[in-house]
């Protein structure tokens, strides 16, 4: 039976960091850098990094991918969404009102608003107990991140740091406000493969 590819969109953000972390676990021939639909194709599920928000959802639009997204997504395909991607993965953004503002996919249940934890000079990291993770708490980078103001009734609140929830699901779909591929602890991206079941 051909192995189950995981896919890291590779438009702009971190995906080398990501691509890293997945093919240390699974293996590099069973990571493929998503940069079109036909890449996406390929995959069962996929990472959406974390990187610059508006320039992301633009490359989505320009590269044809935005809505084979939302299909396979809809479709059962999972998705990993780490800080920028949560802002993309999420049904309502805020600020909004400005044509530069991302366009969200709405595959979420989520309200954001765009780096609500600071600027890049108020990047921190601190120790976040994640629901289902063995082992102890998970050192969390937080740089420009998103913060979750608002959940739907089929989202789980995994985590929360200061009563904002920091990671979330609904079924297929993973969201965080921070960055775990910037750490040498992997088992956040170990617990998403093994509940896709990928691992």
């Amino acid at each position: 039976m051909p192995k189950k590819l995981i896919g890291v969109l590779a438009l702009q953000g971190d995906a080398p960091e990501h691509r890293q972390t997945l093919s240390d676990i699974v293996g590099a021939d069973r990571v493929v850098l998503v940069r079109s639909p036909a890449d996406l194709e390929k995959v069962s599920a996929l990472v959406l990094p974390g990187g610059e928000s508006t320039t992301l959802s633009r490359l989505l639009v320009a590269t044809g991918l935005r809505q084979p997204l939302i299909d396979r997504t809809k479709k059962g395909m999972s998705v990993l969404a780490t800080c920028a991607g949560l802002i993309l993965l999420s049904k309502r953004i805020e600020p909004a009102g400005s044509s530069r503002d991302p366009l969200p996919l709405g595959l979420l249940d989520v309200r954001v608003r765009r780096n609500d934890y600071g600027r890049q000079t108020d990047s921190f990291e601190i120790p976040v107990e994640v629901k289902g993770l063995r082992g102890g708490a998970f050192e969390a980078s937080f740089i420009r991140a998103p913060r979750i103001i608002e959940v739907g009734k089929r989202v789980s609140i995994l985590a929360k740091v200061g009563g904002s929830a920091v990671v979330v699901r609904e079924d297929n779909r993973w969201g965080l406000t921070f960055h775990p591929e910037l750490t040498q602890d992997d088992r956040i991206h170990r617990l998403f493969l093994e509940t896709s079941g990928l691992l």
